[in-house]
């Protein structure tokens, strides 16, 4: 993998979804290939580069915590927005903190996270110059620069990040996460090719370490 990245990641809350929950909110074990290329494209993205998540290592214990938060019940409308839009003023019903469109729901999550996500991208379009997207993907990353705050499954989970460059030696991963572990069935990404189709792979972590190359023929849902 000539022009792969290793990006440290860490914070004190995640969940990733699992979208078979429909109520509840119940993460996976680990964080997804879709969520550590969401990281990933927060500090560099470019239309003409796919990000390609290699493998993620988990660094800490997985822990798990359970709470209660108050979510809103109902989506604001498309049509409410783009009139609001164009009108300067409108009502987005579910600012309104009436109490018919809140409700209380339980998150299983993780706590104290952390994780070392490997990654290469492919060009799709224009000049063949790899280094140059390279290059500055790791002097963004070396500086702390991103396009938004990248998260840990929810935009309220927010990430920190460092760049693990040339031969430095990653974060020690915990002995507890020592051995062979199944994970079962994971989101994998969306297929945006085919009207954001759902690919899931059969998760497995060794040592710490889940390979997500993407498959040679995932399953889907």
């Amino acid at each position: 993998m000539a022009f792969g990245v290793r990006l440290h990641c860490w914070g004190e809350w995640a969940c990733f979804t699992r979208p078979e929950m429909k109520v509840e909110r119940v993460s996976y074990d680990a964080m997804t290939p879709s969520a550590a290329r969401g990281v990933i494209e927060a500090i560099y993205w470019k239309p003409e580069i796919r990000w390609v998540i290699d493998s993620i290592t988990v660094l800490k214990p997985i822990q798990f915590v359970s709470v209660r938060r108050n979510e809103v019940k109902d989506k604001i409308g498309a049509g409410s927005v783009a009139k609001a839009m164009k009108d300067g003023s409108g009502a987005l019903s579910y600012c309104v903190d009436d109490g018919d469109n809140r409700q209380q729901r339980a998150t299983l999550m993780l706590r104290d996270v952390a994780y070392v996500i490997e990654a290469h991208f492919d060009i799709l379009s224009g000049p063949d110059n790899h280094a140059k997207h390279l290059d500055q993907f790791n002097r963004r990353a070396r500086n702390g620069a991103c396009f938004t705050r990248p998260y840990l499954g929810c935009r309220e989970f927010a990430a920190h990040f460092a760049l693990i460059e040339g031969e430095v030696e990653a974060p020690a991963i915990d002995s507890s996460l020592a051995g062979e572990r199944d994970l079962g069935w994971m989101l994998h990404d969306l297929d945006f090719g085919k009207e954001k189709e759902a690919r899931f792979f059969r998760a497995t972590m060794r040592d710490g370490r889940i390979d997500t190359r993407p498959p040679a023929a995932g399953a889907s849902a």
